[in-house]
């Protein structure tokens, strides 16, 4: 996972997994960018493969902790497969997803 940074906002790279066993190391990190920087906070998951319910408890509590801290959560680059999860889910109503490339297939 990588951090950029610039004035408006914080964009952090998703690798291809976000479930159970990487979820706890990916929280802390995600919590440290949101309590650090300002601005959107833009999750790339164009790499993400697979995400489980511990995954998307992730990005809900991102989502909670960073509206708490005056600030957004986007989705950028959201493949059709996770795009379909959140669909399901219903996520994508809650959650801000890019909408040039979060297309459902």
């Amino acid at each position: 996972m990588r951090v950029r940074g610039n004035p408006k906002a914080q964009v952090v790279q998703i690798g291809a997994r976000l479930d159970a066993g990487t979820s706890a190391g990916i929280r802390s990190l995600l919590h440290d960018a949101v309590d650090s920087g300002e601005g959107d906070l833009i999750l790339d998951l164009s790499e993400l493969e697979m995400i489980d319910a511990t995954g998307l408890g992730v990005l809900v509590g991102t989502h909670r902790r960073a509206s708490a801290g005056q600030r957004r959560l986007v989705l950028r680059g959201v493949p059709p497969r996770i795009m379909r999860i959140l669909a399901v889910t219903r996520l994508n109503r809650v959650l801000r997803v890019e909408a040039q490339e979060a297309a459902v297939a």
